[in-house]
């Protein structure tokens, strides 16, 4: 667990959440066919854009209902520090390319973030049920059974994973990310490298994974599984080291015993 002060209003504001998302989450399964949908470019836009705007019209509202006083944080793409104040960072479907090409691989996630730190966070996936939770200074969870890290102390013997964060991103990004694969292959074991973020960073919340790395400060994708790992005892700092917040323009989060050497490997790509 963080040591991070408690989050009073966690317990009742959780259940609240939790039943939010999981209503988006039938939303968002009964769009689901195992068919890819969309040719062209704009035919997956297009998919991409109807998921959200679904999902969007079912968790909205009540998640401002339930925390009187929050904002919305609009774009789910955007990054970078929020102003002051509680904020919803929400991503009405997380791995959306996956779940217009038919993969089982997202999820609905909602996250109250407070002063730029992550507070509060729901993740849930749809096909099988599963619901991830954590809330500041009381643990992470899966259903009802608490999270914890790997004990790995050997990057050597680690499986990582790494992905981009959106499409279009800038060159020096995508070949930052390519020199940062190449680096972990020779110094880890195995690399995943895929989409997206938050569902790398259950399996290293729930120490099925070691450790999970990005170039990227886009803040639906990172704050929930900041939450989940850190709350599992996991460490959460950008690549200098320092502790991650959605002001960081970078992100790692790992087992702590792997910790000092990922950064070591990752810190010196530029």
């Amino acid at each position: 667990m963080s040591t991070a002060m408690p989050f009073a209003a966690g317990t009742t504001l959780l259940s609240d959440v939790t039943a939010v998302v999981k209503t988006a989450g039938v939303t968002l399964r009964d769009r689901y066919t195992t068919q890819a949908r969309g040719v062209s470019l704009d035919e997956v836009v297009g998919e991409i854009h109807a998921n959200d705007d679904a999902v969007l019209e079912v968790l909205r509202e009540p998640l401002l209902r339930a925390r009187p006083g929050s904002r919305w944080a609009e774009d789910e793409l955007a990054g970078g520090a929020l102003p002051p104040g509680e904020w919803w960072v929400v991503d009405p479907a997380e791995g959306n390319i996956n779940h217009v090409h038919g993969m089982d691989d997202w999820a609905v996630t909602a996250t109250l973030v407070s002063d730029n730190r992550p507070v509060l966070t729901v993740v849930h996936l749809p096909l099988t049920g599963d619901t991830y939770t954590a809330v500041a200074g009381g643990g992470a969870h899966l259903g009802d059974r608490p999270l914890k890290v790997s004990a790995k102390t050997d990057l050597g013997a680690a499986l990582i994973g790494t992905g981009q964060a959106k499409p279009g991103e800038d060159e020096r990004t995508f070949r930052r990310i390519g020199d940062s694969v190449t680096a972990m292959l020779i110094n880890g074991l195995v690399v995943r490298v895929s989409v997206p973020a938050t569902m790398q960073l259950i399996h290293v919340a729930a120490g099925r994974m070691d450790a999970f790395w990005q170039f990227s400060d886009v803040r639906s994708g990172l704050v929930a599984g900041a939450l989940l790992v850190s709350e599992a005892g996991g460490t959460v700092t950008d690549l200098a080291g320092e502790p991650w917040t959605t002001a960081s323009s970078d992100f790692l989060a790992s087992a702590p015993g792997i910790h000092a050497a990922a950064l070591k490997v990752l810190a010196p790509i530029v």
